[in-house]
């Protein structure tokens, strides 16, 4: 449910990214939601791997959105109404918002500006319930929350299943069996031979009498 929530907050936030052309959005959108799917992946098949990266991820994906908010809110010597980082520097585009908040009225102001490229078009927006920057803080703020509950989730996980492979490793694992395979039996039973060993005595005992009468035949 948490996953699924995820991914429908960051897909309709990358709806309205490709709607505003705000291109480094859409790139970043598009990186997290193959994320969160490997996430879910490592967490379904108990990949700790994956699970890590997820939450290293969460780490940057925080980060971004700590500077879009700085962006939209103009802290420092961020401003939203002259920087185009979040187009590239290739359009003049703003957030979708921007026009199509709830209230908010567009007006094309004829003849544009000389500084005015001729594929845009030259507007003011009055009568917003409330402004697009607030709107587009709004979007960042919630991702930071879902990422770092996602950040505490996957640590979780990771901590049981690594308790898990230790506690499996502490036992034995299957080594712990003692598992053999089958050995082959032999069905030839050896005897003793006395008989023959007598037979070997005998011989070696009457060895040296025979040498004395040779010696005393000579």
């Amino acid at each position: 449910m948490y996953q699924l929530s995820r991914e429908v907050s960051v897909l309709e936030r990358q709806i309205f990214d490709f709607l505003g052309y705000q291109w480094a959005p859409i790139l970043a959108n598009f990186i997290h939601i193959i994320i969160v799917i490997l996430g879910l992946f490592g967490t379904i098949q108990y990949r700790p791997r994956y699970i890590t990266g997820y939450a290293v991820w969460l780490v940057l994906w925080v980060t971004w959105n700590v500077f879009v908010i700085c962006f939209y809110l103009e802290a420092g010597d961020l401003s939203k109404e002259t920087d185009l980082i979040l187009t590239f520097n290739i359009s003049m585009h703003r957030s979708w918002w921007m026009e199509n908040g709830p209230g908010c009225t567009v007006t094309s102001v004829t003849p544009a500006p000389d500084w005015a490229p001729e594929d845009h078009r030259y507007i003011t927006v009055s009568g917003c319930l409330l402004e697009y920057q607030y709107i587009e803080v709004a979007h960042s703020s919630l991702q930071i929350f879902l990422a770092l509950a996602g950040f505490i989730y996957a640590c979780y996980v990771v901590k049981c299943i690594t308790e898990e492979e230790d506690s499996f490793d502490f036992i034995g694992g299957f080594d712990s069996y003692g598992y053999q395979g089958p050995q082959k039996t032999s069905h030839l039973q050896l005897q003793p031979m006395y008989i023959a060993n007598s037979v070997l005595y005998a011989v070696q005992a009457k060895k040296p009498r025979q040498s004395l009468q040779n010696e005393y035949a000579f």
